[in-house]
């Protein structure tokens, strides 16, 4: 192993997996909601925002719709 390296002919390149990197976002999500993906995390040992990334991308992948329609009260 060489004690110094010359690095000064190196090329710079793009990082080949930037596009892949997670990106930070700002949710507010319910107490409740929170809870459930954190007990479920300590069952697993994963950490609570890895868990709710991997249901979100799995909602993704398959595609996953959810019915948000105001049904009406009969009376």
């Amino acid at each position: 192993m060489k004690t110094e390296y010359d690095l000064s002919k190196m090329k710079s390149r793009k990082n080949p997996y930037a596009a892949k990197l997670k990106k930070s976002v700002t949710m507010r999500l319910s107490e409740d909601v929170i809870s459930y993906f954190k007990n479920m995390a300590e069952e697993k040992g994963v950490p609570y925002q890895s868990l709710i990334n991997l249901y979100l991308r799995d909602c993704v992948a398959s595609h996953r719709k959810i019915d948000i329609s105001w049904q009406a009260v009969s009376r």
